[in-house]
């Protein structure tokens, strides 16, 4: 065992000479150095396993933590730290008299300096390891260790993160092998913060293999990605975290150039791309304050391009365009022309991104891939007072499922077009009616108090969008229009028809359905119901 000096009460520190640490970590990038340093200060390293044989490698001077303990590492390692030995010495206060005499009395040497981080257990899920393997990766030891060190870090520094290495040598440096409190206190926070993500991660992996879709205490772990300018106005503060699902869009897209992201900007960005990745055709998704108001699809990206920016040309300005396929430069070159504000993609040419740099304001995002429109997963809403906590909307209604309602059915083309209006609800707020022709959206009323007037709005942008083209009439006449929930009245499929739409897509389910059918028979428009709706509030 190591020599426990008589140790004698003092005052609390704000700088913590550091004579012993123990290092046990899974992570060993940066070790060596750490170790190098600990050693050149005359620190004594003791360790365990993996690590004690890289710093032996490495011709560091180690004992080992049973060599210290007096008591050999048992049951596979699972019980190793877990000795009074090693946590008496944590977390011994040493301005108590009592903590004291007991580490003299037990022969407990103290431990100043604790460096540990967790057996990888969040990567054995993400792996897709079987139950037994996840499990043995639920470190017991580690956090025990943090959790104790972070408590008494008047005395102790916690070092549970290989980035934090760097900002420890330089105080160990510039204090001749002592940390200040303010470090101490700052990496303690930080070690509290890591250990409760870690529980977290537990908790939601074993409720998820219990088949608990809302489990009784809801457990939440997020890593800060950047402190944000401000958040949707500037008198509020922001951030943004990640959740670590890896599910692909804003969080794991790479910013090739551009401005910090906004507030804003991630929330509008989220809509459009999560928008885009419904169609497997060429798409492109134009967004303004987080609803869609340019869709369309095309042969390829440039005429799905200029078909979703001819829906509403006024609107682009200041939004959000969001590609899946891979930018071309042909469809850069036009996007070179407007004022946006983001521009994301799964990919990009070197071409496009060449003609890009040239409005260096923009923010381009690559994302490398798409997020799977019908895959699980859950979305969070926080309420006074706490959360509302629900499945993702990936509901999809094939075209076998439509159900036609009146005398006339809608032609193969309408079918198509409706298909394409109602996927396109599904990502405008309620209430929501878009009218779409030709795989492209013609109109869209988003986020009104009654459907009628989210009729007349889509009606009234589809007419404006026509003059600003020179169009002789309105692209609305001839269009399939969509409604995100049924009508409650005929009013607003009546301001459809007016706006020249010839067939309805909406999930039904009204008690005044009949009048509504009664309305579109009347009007000779084809209606089918989907039995689903789309609300998005």
């Amino acid at each position: 065992m190591s020599a426990a000096p008589h140790y004698i009460p003092s005052p609390t520190p704000d700088l913590a000479r550091i004579e012993r640490a123990l290092v046990s970590v899974s992570d060993k990038e940066g070790l060596i150095e750490l170790g190098k340093v600990l050693a050149r200060h005359g620190i004594e390293i003791l360790s365990t396993g993996g690590s004690a044989k890289a710093l032996r490698d490495a011709g560091i001077a180690v004992v080992e933590v049973s060599d210290h303990t007096g008591f050999p590492e048992i049951m596979d390692g699972r019980v190793k730290t877990l000795q009074p030995s090693i946590h008496g010495g944590i977390l011994a206060r040493r301005t108590d008299a009592a903590h004291c005499k007991a580490m003299t009395d037990h022969k407990i040497a103290g431990i100043d300096l604790v460096v540990s981080n967790l057996y990888p257990f969040e990567a054995t899920v993400a792996r897709g390891a079987d139950f037994p393997t996840c499990v043995e990766n639920i470190d017991i030891g580690g956090p025990a260790l943090i959790r104790a060190s972070a408590k008494n870090h008047d005395f102790v520094t916690i070092v549970v993160d290989p980035a934090d290495y760097t900002r420890v040598i330089a105080e160990l440096e510039a204090n001749q092998g002592a940390t200040t409190l303010a470090l101490r206190r700052a990496l303690a926070a930080k070690a509290y913060a890591r250990t409760a993500a870690y529980d977290a991660a537990i908790a939601a992996w074993f409720a998820r293999q219990q088949g608990e879709t809302f489990p009784e205490r809801l457990t939440l772990a997020a890593e800060r990605v950047q402190v944000l300018r401000y958040g949707e106005n500037p008198h509020q503060q922001a951030a943004f975290y990640s959740d670590g699902s890896r599910r692909p869009g804003i969080a794991t897209a790479r910013m090739v150039q551009g401005k910090e992201l906004s507030y804003n900007n991630i929330g509008d960005t989220e809509a459009a791309y999560e928008c885009v990745a419904e169609f497997k055709e060429p798409a492109v998704v134009v967004v303004k304050h987080a609803n869609p108001c340019g869709v369309a699809i095309g042969a390829d990206q440039y005429a799905a391009y200029l078909k979703a920016y001819a829906c509403d040309p006024v609107s682009i300005y200041g939004g959000i365009v969001a590609l899946n396929t891979t930018l071309e430069v042909r469809t850069a070159e036009d996007l070179a022309k407007r004022f946006l504000e983001v521009i994301i993609a799964p990919d990009a040419t070197p071409e496009a991104l060449a003609v890009l740099a040239r409005r260096k304001a923009v923010r381009v995002l690559l994302a490398g891939s798409l997020p799977d429109p019908a895959s699980a997963g859950m979305t969070l809403k926080s309420v006074a007072g706490g959360y509302l906590l629900q499945s993702r909307d990936n509901g999809h209604v094939p075209g076998s499922a439509l159900k036609v309602v009146t005398k006339r059915a809608p032609t193969p083309k309408e079918i198509d077009d409706l298909l394409f209006a109602f996927t396109v609800c599904k990502h405008v707020k309620s209430n929501a009616i878009v009218y779409a022709k030709d795989g492209a959206t013609v109109g869209v009323g988003a986020g009104q108090m009654n459907r009628r007037d989210s009729s007349r709005i889509a009606a009234i942008r589809a007419a404006e969008s026509g003059e600003l083209a020179g169009l002789e009439e309105s692209p609305a006449i001839g269009s399939v229009a969509a409604s995100d929930a049924f009508f409650p009245f005929a009013d607003g499929l009546l301001a459809a028809a007016e706006a020249g739409a010839t067939a309805i897509i909406q999930p039904g389910g009204s008690l005044r359905d009949q009048e509504v059918i009664d309305a579109a028979d009347e009007k000779g428009l084809a209606m089918v119901f989907t039995g689903m709706r789309h609300f998005r509030h």
